[in-house]
Formats: structure tokens, sequence, C-alpha cells
């Protein structure tokens, strides 16, 4: 009985947490996916080649997403080991 008990008052505190785990998650995924920055890469190459951009603007966009890229590499190497 007394563990019925506490599973009926504890449910919100373990909802509460398991929610902030997935909210957590789903942050790390979003921060760490690179497929949007290899995409970035793809559209300023292609925006440069219709000569959309200037050599500068391409090199210092290019910079901007490669140290993004870097940083979320770091964050993964770190996260796994």
């Amino acid at each position: 009985m007394a563990f019925i008990l506490d599973d009926i008052l504890l449910s919100p505190i373990k909802f509460t947490v398991w929610l902030g785990e997935k909210l957590r998650d789903a942050a790390y995924q979003e921060m760490t996916d690179e497929s949007k920055i290899h995409e970035g890469l793809l559209q300023l190459q292609m925006r440069f080649e219709m000569d959309e951009i200037s050599e500068d603007e391409y090199a210092k966009e290019e910079g901007q997403l490669m140290e993004k890229l870097e940083m979320i590499r770091k964050m993964k190497e770190e996260g796994s080991g």
C-alpha cells in the first residue's frame, strides 16, 4: 500500500523530471545537428557561384559556419568522452 501511495504522490515529480530530460535531449540534438551547418555551407557556395555575394562576404560567412561546425564537433567529443 505504501508503494502505491508513494507512486501517486511522486508521479508529478517523476513526470517533471522525465519532461526535463526529454527537453534537454531535444535541445542537445538541435544544438549538435551538423546537417544544418552543411546545408548552410552549400547554400553559401551556391550564392557565391551565382554572384549574389562577394568573395569577402563568402569568406566571412564560411568562417562563421566553420566555427559553428567546430564548436558542434567539440561538444560531441566532450559529451562522448
